[in-house]
Parts: structure tokens; sequence; C-alpha cells
């Protein structure tokens, strides 16, 4: 049976999904803007902590990184295309499945990241891919991921919205699932309007989304009697200590 993943992602080139075929300074800055608040209090403090981001894509979290002052930064993308944008960013980007990656390390990373990649794992390799994970943190070593909600009211529109998505968590599950693969102090943000420093627009639809934050705690508590999770943005991020 052929793999439809590798199918997938090996035919995608620089031009597929309306990637650009040069890596872009500015959107990258830009993007990372918003990502200093999302990752706030998660960073290493040491600039030459071993970072790993896995399905690195076109390397945007890399350039985050690399602009940041970190030295030892790595990634990892099963993609010829994405590999190729990536290493436009930093020369150290391998071509390979992350699980793979994975399995050849112990006790090596300082941090592992991870955006919108557990979401394209079937249930198995999820376990297998936190518990490898776990294993290639050093002690003390940290663990983010990024994923669809779904949570989210407007969940489906992610979680459908890539055919190769097998799966989709929402707060609770995530948790659980860090503590099984023996995580601790598991924390799970929202990914919505950055409230400072960003723009003022986003400023104002932040306040616009605590609006509407509440009216969904309103319908939970109506419908269940209780808030549920409180984090309704149509994407997570997560993290973990080993």
């Amino acid at each position: 049976m052929i793999d439809y993943r590798t199918t997938i992602y090996k035919n995608c080139n620089p031009n597929c999904q309306g990637l650009e075929p040069a890596f872009d300074p500015l959107m990258g800055e830009r993007w990372g803007r918003a990502y200093d608040y999302y990752l706030r209090g998660w960073l290493p403090e040491k600039k030459n902590a071993a970072i790993v981001d896995l399905a690195c894509g076109n390397g945007k979290l890399l350039y985050f990184f690399k602009e940041r002052g970190y030295k030892n930064i790595t990634g990892v993308d099963i993609s010829p295309g994405q590999v190729q944008l990536a290493r436009q960013v930093i020369p150290e980007v391998y071509q390979m499945d992350v699980i793979d990656f994975l399995g050849s390390y112990v006790n090596s990373f300082d941090l592992i990241t991870g955006l919108d990649i557990i979401e394209h794992l079937q249930k198995d390799e999820i376990l297998r891919f936190l518990g490898l994970c776990h294993r290639a943190l050093r002690k003390g070593g940290r663990l983010i991921l990024q994923t669809p909600n779904a949570d989210s009211p407007l969940s489906t529109s992610i979680r459908y919205g890539d055919f190769t998505h097998e799966v989709c968590f929402n707060p609770n599950v995530l948790l659980g699932l860090l503590h099984l693969c023996k995580f601790n102090q598991v924390e799970v943000r929202e990914q919505g309007p950055v409230p400072l420093g960003y723009s003022i627009v986003s400023t104002i639809r932040y306040a616009i989304w605590q609006i509407i934050r509440m009216g969904l705690k309103l319908w939970n508590f109506a419908e269940t009697g209780g808030p549920g999770s409180g984090l309704f943005t149509r994407v997570l991020i997560v993290s973990g200590n080993s």
C-alpha cells in the first residue's frame, strides 16, 4: 500500500501550496513578532541551547530562533521543497521522517518544537512520537507543540482543511497525553490575537476576542453547567517539561 503522506509531502516543491521559491525574511520577522507572545516564558535562557524544530516547513521558526541569538539549531522535514526553503535560513536541516530522526537521539536537546505536526500522525504514532520526544530531551528540557483545537466552534475549518490531518485534540486530551508520556508542568495556551506590541488592529481584535470568549463560556455553562476549557481559538500551543 502506498503511504499517501509520502506521496503528498515528497511531491511538494517551493511552488506548490502557494510556497515562494525563496525564504522571505520580512515575512519571517512579522510572523516571529506574534510568536514572541505565544512562546513567552518557554524559551531557553542560554543561547547555546540545543534546539530542534520538527516538521520545520519553510523555516519560519528556525528564522525566529536564529534572529533571537540561538546558535545550536536544527530543522527536520520530510518534504524536499520545504527543506530547500528552510536551508536558506540555516544549513542544518535534514530531509527525513521526524520519528526516524528522533529514534537516533537520547538526552540530546534542550528544546523540541513541532508546529502543526502532531495532527498529521495516527494514534499509535502519536504515542510513539511523544515518547521519543521525551527520550530525546535533556532533563528539564521542553517540548512545544502547536495543533488545531477541537474545542473551537470553527475547528472543522482547520481539522479538515488539510487532507493529511488524522486527529484533532482539545486541551484536556493534550494534557492527558503529555502526562501519560511523562511530561510535567504541562500548559496549554490559545493562539489568538496578540494583546500588545504587535499592532493596533491586533489589540482591537484581542479585546473583541475576549468578549467572544465570554460568550462561548456562557454557551458552555448553559449547556453543561460549566465554562468548558476556556480555550477556544482554532489553534492551540502546548508546552511540557521532561
